[in-house]
């Protein structure tokens, strides 16, 4: 019995090794690998990831919560409207996030004149990618110049049901979420889908 038990805890060890790897390699942290599930932006909607969401089935954009902006003054969800919006959720600490950045920056500065705004949203997985300070340090040192702005209290998280870094949506010109992808890669997918959403029309509903 004794060494019946040594395999088994033997066994769930290796398990649980294989699900935090696996679980990193796709860019879950800690509070993503606890909360992992079917990613969704609201409960009860038809919408999925990597999947180009049609017109009439994209939910409205939750509106960005209060934080501190860096590279941009405030923005709003609602004064972008007729401009693609991409949303970037991620954490500086997050070494899958780092392997997404040169994409991020390669869409800013390719479609960023054509009406692509890219939003960096800053959410902290520990203490130390809290502070302001270490935020606009390595901003600056990553060569970001595109808006971003921290989300400290996971607001901004919450709202769009986003369980693990790096997560990247992209919105319409209309304030419609279009587009979500987690984890690295479909890196041509999103382009795709950046470049459609900036040859649909410009016009947009009223508020």
């Amino acid at each position: 019995m004794q060494r019946h038990n040594i395999i088994a805890v033997v066994l769930l060890a290796s398990v649980t090794l294989l699900v935090v790897t696996v679980g990193y390699a796709k860019g879950w942290g800690a509070l993503g690998l606890i909360n992992l599930g079917v990613v969704r932006l609201t409960g009860g909607n038809n919408s999925s990831a990597d999947r180009l969401i049609s017109e009439s089935k994209s939910p409205p954009a939750p509106e960005l919560a209060p934080g501190s902006w860096i590279n941009s003054e405030p923005l709003t969800l609602k004064n972008l409207r007729g401009r693609v919006v991409l949303l970037e959720f991620w954490t500086f600490g997050c070494y899958n996030c780092r392997n997404t950045l040169p994409y991020v920056k390669q869409w800013n500065e390719r479609y960023g004149n054509q009406g692509l705004t890219t939003i960096g949203v800053h959410s902290p997985e520990f203490d130390e990618e809290r502070s302001l300070e270490n935020v606009r340090r390595e901003v600056n040192s990553l060569g970001i110049k595109y808006a971003v702005i921290t989300d400290n209290a996971y607001e901004t998280w919450r709202a769009y049901n986003v369980e693990a870094w790096p997560t990247i949506i992209v919105l319409d010109k209309a304030g419609r979420v279009r587009w979500m992808h987690v984890g690295e890669g479909a890196y041509d997918e999103t382009e795709r889908t950046i470049q459609q959403l900036l040859a649909e029309s410009a016009d947009v509903p009223p508020s």
